[in-house]
């Protein structure tokens, strides 16, 4: 009798229903395709037999360490626990006899993550447990067992965390008491022939879903309504018959002219941010491990991996799979990329500070594995700074990879394979996977959408495509290297093959045709509340970046003078690695755990001792003998200037006293000298013991007027508080102008409502700036009334639970009005903001980013402007006409937005998650307000904010003895001020080396003169690697030797001097 015909096209959803329930472990998984995956199974003794010993506290102890323990037996059902705590199992595994000449896998599932360790102490592979897509608990014990199998001894490592740390929820703060079950130990044989007709229903099943309607679709459906007809539980043949079946339909290839995909295995692991440092370690081990595997098994399988800070933690904890990784390295399926140290975040950082993410990132893997990388590989990370072409391009790189710009909440961005310029118009070949995801999970609608949502198919008609769990690692699964090989040319679908990224991008650079170009910053519309949150952490890396500037520039100078001194390189290595390692783009952008924040307070505290010892080292090295046996006997003061003009300032030096001292600063009774036109570079000393001595300086006053306000004046500005303690006038006594519109004010606090969409700590949404209080000052009073500073008190209640304390201070030497705050924070989900409100009309407004500026709207009149609602600024927010402008300074502040003439800062904010206490507590910060004649471009804004955020070096000293002392400036800039000396260090190989990094900071061409005191033989231009690029003309006249530079604008430049010794 003939088989009753197939009406499936009369009921597609009917039968594509039933393709799934084939597919699903659920309630029919004991008559599908489920009932057939397993040959056989064995489980407990003498199969399994398992002991346990738990680490103290949090602990992870060695492999080394924890065999050497005393085990007790354990059983499946076993609690794991608490959360972060790591118990050692010493498995014995007696393969059974049935099981000969098979390939024999454990199953471990401790719903939670694990190390398989060998007895010789080998890492071999990672579990993840506890289901779901990251489900990854089987390890190959043996490809084929043997008759008489001896008693295998393994030993799981088992952290008590999920791939994505302890939280409740996705980003809920850690739970300090979760346990884990042991759910799972056995022993299996797997059907080979029902796993691989598995993956090929998974294929039909997706393919008839995402191309219904469409020739291919059809026939996938009828393929897997057929193979189900065939199949039959328990019976071999029928599992063949339906491979048979699926073989044919997958034997139809696509066209040559279909889009191809270029697919890259990898487990973006974040170097902390649901979880701490020291488990990222050991998550590094798991999923390398884990691709090191899938590499023997599968030849053609390639593997990226990114950051060397994860690769050195490798190196050190795990040196045999550091080798290994090496080794498959060298046959091109192990990638090291990236060539950073970590996947920092590209807001929060200074310019200084992402060439040292590329610095150490490009010579760790020139060292370790033998070549720099191309790509400049950042999938996921808060924005991009338009300085990073140039960057990018002066570290030997020249491709870009990211897909973050997905996220855009407001804009699609409109590009995925382009060229992007940055400020000074270097470009790199940027592309964003279409996919939408770095985690991809090899789907069939993932191939589909890499062709639907590339933007620019018409110009490049290839995409990369990033498969494997991550975030919280793992990587490919063997699921889905199995998926990629059947789809990897199959007709109705784009073709996809395995290769390294650079294979892509040499392709795409031979054949696209017209890419777009897209200049300057990559604005990421999403995530704002990351240039505030956690504000400690953003100050202590402001404090970080600019002591170990000092620190360098001094070593240089004391190696150069001081007989004996040596530069400290290993040190300021070991530090600069630590500071790069803060900025990775969950750690400083504030959208860690609470864990992950102490312990980057400890590394920011080693880093700051460290570098106030060197820096005590080489001042002693360099002024030893005038220093003076202690502050309280001091006669004078030696300032040292390390920026590169000279400058002039009011300082204050707690314990310093003489006749000299003109004023005591009443909050700390620090006294206040003048530093006079301290040259750049240079040094001078100021002498206390003449009571009639000149200050320098017309005296700066204080008192209150008619009105109750209190008025700071000086000769170059009138300023008045009000009652209130805001700022309700600003006159420019030079230019006979006033700054604040009449009836509005500055300085003038919000407390917004601070609730997002759903990342708490990330985001700041539009509707933030909707909803706020507007906060006023009590107890307003004068505390110093001159003649070097005139300062007001104001405190402002901000809540019953908060109160800010704010001291206003005009120094005699500059017209600037500074702003120190001192804050206790006990709020929830609230945002702090400041105002000014400026009589000024323009349409933009600037803000400092890494070596240079970036303009952006005052208006809203597009959604792109609109999206800029809150934006990110280094040390400075300036808002500028014609003629005058009023800059905002800062030592520790990122988050910035400009509406109209009104601009405002954010101080603080109070998210929950995924730290409970994010930012609650005391916090001082300054910021400044520095009026100037003259647009952006004509004003001194940029040095001004260096000098607000670089104090001039203090030494106490006997001024007798330093009368006839000095020390030329070693290095000196003259010509276009535009051109700042931001750098001055040894070289990376060689101390005897100087290197000296400068950038146009206006955006303007620029001619300087770089001269030095140091007796050097050679100058050379150098890429941020130090590697030649071309010979300078030196030109020696008496003692000093100079070069001429000239600059593009926002260009960056590195010159190396060699020394004589």
């Amino acid at each position: 009798m003939d088989k009753p015909m197939s009406y499936l096209q009369k009921h597609p959803s009917i039968t594509r229903d039933r393709v799934a329930k084939f597919l699903a472990d659920g309630q029919w998984k004991d008559v599908n395709i489920h009932a057939s995956l397993y040959e056989a199974r064995a489980s407990g003794s003498p199969a399994i037999e398992m002991e346990m010993w738990s680490a103290p506290g949090q602990d992870r102890p060695t492999f080394e360490h924890a065999v050497k323990q005393e085990f007790a037996p354990i059983q499946v059902g076993h609690m794991f626990g608490p959360s972060w705590s790591t118990h050692w199992v010493r498995m014995k595994v007696q393969i059974p006899a049935e099981m000969e000449g098979k390939h024999v896998r454990l199953l471990f599932d401790p719903s939670c993550e694990a190390l398989v360790w060998s007895d010789r102490g080998e890492p071999l592979q990672g579990i993840t447990g506890d289901g779901g897509d990251n489900y990854h608990v089987d390890y190959t014990v043996t490809k084929k067992a043997k008759r008489d199998e001896h008693v295998r001894v393994l030993y799981l490592e088992v952290g008590c965390n999920g791939m994505f740390g302890n939280g409740g929820g996705l980003i809920g703060p850690p739970q300090e008491d979760r346990k884990f079950r042991l759910s799972t130990a056995d022993l299996v044989v797997y059907n080979d022939n029902a796993w691989a007709l598995y993956y090929d229903m998974e294929i039909l099943a997706a393919m008839a879903k995402n191309l219904q309607d469409s020739p291919r679709g059809w026939q996938a459906l009828v393929a897997a309504n057929d193979i189900i007809n065939e199949f039959s539980v328990g019976d071999q043949k029928s599992i063949k018959s339906a491979l048979n079946i699926s073989a044919k339909f997958f034997a139809a290839q696509g066209g040559q002219g279909n889009h191809q995909v270029y697919a890259i295995g990898n487990c973006h692991i974040d170097t902390a941010w649901l979880w701490p440092y020291d488990e990222t370690k050991r998550k590094i081990a798991r999923s390398w491990s884990t691709q090191l595997d899938y590499m023997e098994r599968y030849p053609e399988y390639r593997f990226a991996a990114s950051q060397a800070q994860q690769f050195e933690w490798l190196r050190t904890l795990y040196p045999s799979l550091f080798k290994r990784i090496q080794e498959k390295a060298k046959t091109g399926q192990f990638i090291p990329i990236g060539g950073t140290w970590v996947e920092m975040d590209c807001n929060i950082p200074s310019g200084e500070s992402l060439a040292r993410q590329f610095l150490l990132g490009q010579r760790f893997y020139k060292q370790h594995f033998g070549q720099t990388c191309d790509v400049f590989w950042l999938p996921d990370t808060f924005g991009y700074s338009s300085q990073l072409p140039q960057i990018v391009r002066l570290a030997g790189a020249k491709y870009f990879f990211t897909q973050k710009l997905s996220w855009n909440n407001i804009n699609k961005f409109p590009h995925t394979t382009f060229q992007w310029a940055g400020l000074d118009g270097s470009s790199v070949l940027t592309h964003m996977a279409p996919a939408n995801t770095y985690t991809a999970q090899v789907t069939v609608s993932d191939l589909i959408n890499s062709v639907k949502q590339h933007k620019d198919v018409a110009y490049s008609n290839e995409s990369l495509y990033l498969y494997g769990n991550g975030d919280g690692g793992g990587g490919p699964l063997e699921a889905m290297i199995e998926r990629l090989d059947r789809i990897k040319d199959v007709d109705g679908l784009p073709r996809i093959k395995h290769a390294h990224p650079n294979e892509f991008y040499e392709h795409v650079e031979k054949t696209a045709r017209d890419l777009v170009t897209w200049k300057g910053e990559l604005y990421f519309e999403l995530h704002r509340g990351t240039y505030t949150s956690q504000a400690r952490t953003k100050q202590y890396n402001r404090q970080a970046e600019l002591l170990l500037r000092d620190v360098e520039m001094l070593s240089v100078v004391a190696q150069s003078v001081a007989h004996g001194f040596a530069y400290p390189a290993a040190e300021l290595d070991r530090v600069w690695k630590l500071v790069c390692l803060n900025q990775f783009h969950d750690v400083i952008p504030g959208s860690s755990i609470e864990m992950v924040y102490r312990d980057s307070d400890k590394i920011y505290e080693d880093v700051v001792n460290s570098g106030k010892a060197l820096m005590e080292s080489a001042m002693t090295s360099l002024f030893s003998h005038v220093a003076a046996e202690s502050v309280s006997k001091a006669t004078g003061v030696l300032f040292v200037n390390t920026t590169a003009w000279p400058r002039s300032d009011v300082v204050a030096v707690p314990g310093l006293q003489g006749p000299g001292v003109q004023q005591i600063r009443e909050r700390d009774n620090a006294a206040l000298v003048v530093a006079a036109t301290v040259p750049g570079c240079g040094m001078s000393v100021a002498d206390v013991t003449n009571g009639s001595a000149d200050i320098e300086a017309v005296p700066v006053t204080a008192f209150k007027d008619s009105k109750g306000n209190v008025v700071l004046e000086n000769i170059f500005v009138t300023a008045k508080i009000s009652p209130r303690g805001h700022l309700v006038s600003l006159w420019d006594r030079r230019e006979e102008r006033e700054l604040v519109p009449k009836g509005c004010a500055a300085n003038v606090f919000r407390l917004h409502d601070d609730v997002p969409l759903f990342w708490d700590a990330w985001d700041i949404e539009i509707y933030n700036q909707e909803k706020y209080t507007e906060l006023e000052g009590t107890n307003v009073r004068i505390v110093d009334e001159g003649p070097l500073l005139a300062s007001v008190f104001v405190e402002v209640a901000i809540s019953e639970n908060s109160v800010l304390r704010q001291w206003i201070s005009l120094g005699a030497t500059t017209p600037r009005l500074d702003f120190d705050c001192s804050v206790d924070w006990h709020e929830n989900r609230k945002c702090l903001k400041v105002a000014f409100a400026w009589d000024i009309y323009s349409d933009v407004a600037t803000y400092e980013t890494q070596f240079g500026i970036v303009q952006r709207p005052t208006h809203r009149n597009t959604t792109w402007d609109m999206a800029k609602f809150e934006v990110c600024g280094h040390k400075f927010a300036d808002l500028s006409e014609h003629g005058y402008g009023v800059a905002l300074l800062n030592d520790c502040k990122y988050g910035f937005s400009t509406l109209g003439n009104v601009m405002s800062m954010s101080l603080l904010r109070a998210p929950k998650a995924p730290d409970a206490n994010c930012d609650m507590g005391h916090h001082s910060f300054r910021y400044a307000i520095y009026p100037h004649k003259g647009a952006f471009g004509e004003a001194s804004v940029v040095r001004e904010a260096y000098q607000f955020n670089v104090p001039l070096v203090q030494l106490p000293v006997d001024a007798t003895s330093s009368a006839d002392f000095s020390i030329m400036p070693f290095f000196t800039l003259s010509g276009d001020s535009s051109v700042v000396l931001d750098t001055v260090k040894a070289a990376e190989d060689n101390s005897s080396q100087v290197v000296v990094r400068m950038y146009e900071a206006y955006g303007g061409h620029a001619r300087v003169k770089l001269s030095t005191k140091l007796r050097v033989t050679r100058a050379q231009l150098t890429n941020i690697l130090e590697e030649h690029v071309e010979d300078a003309k030196l030109v020696v006249l008496g003692s000093k030797r100079s070069v001429d530079l000239a600059f593009k604008p926002f260009e960056v430049k590195t010159v190396k001097f060699q020394v004589k010794a």
